[in-house]
């Protein structure tokens, strides 16, 4: 039963970075850098991605429901992007994805 069970989590884990990857690979899709604007000054950024760091999101909630869909959001390893998105979708906006990492989407995107 707990190998089913973990077996279930693996592919579920599967689908979600396939769908993520189809997401940052759509013409129309929207990319969101949630970090700090410093941090693309020191770190590196994604070409076209716009910076909205995770502090502004709640009061750009409007901005992010008028934009292209899908919409990926990321950060530098995938913890604040996951907020963001998750309270994204909590208030209404669809077809979100967490990218994870700048340098993951930086991958995706170069393949």
């Amino acid at each position: 039963m707990l190998g089913k069970i973990i077996d279930w989590i693996k592919n579920r884990k599967r689908i979600i970075k396939m769908t993520t990857v189809e997401a940052i690979n759509n013409a129309n899709v929207t990319l969101v850098d949630v970090r700090e604007p410093y941090e693309l000054d020191v770190d590196g950024f994604v070409p076209n991605a716009i910076n909205i760091p995770l502090g502004d999101v709640p009061t750009k909630v409007e901005e992010f429901k008028a934009m292209s869909r899908p919409i990926v959001v990321f950060c530098r390893s995938g913890n604040r992007s996951g907020q963001a998105a998750q309270y994204l979708q909590s208030q209404g906006v669809d077809e979100i994805f967490n990218g994870g990492g700048f340098q993951d989407v930086l991958d995706i995107l170069e393949k």
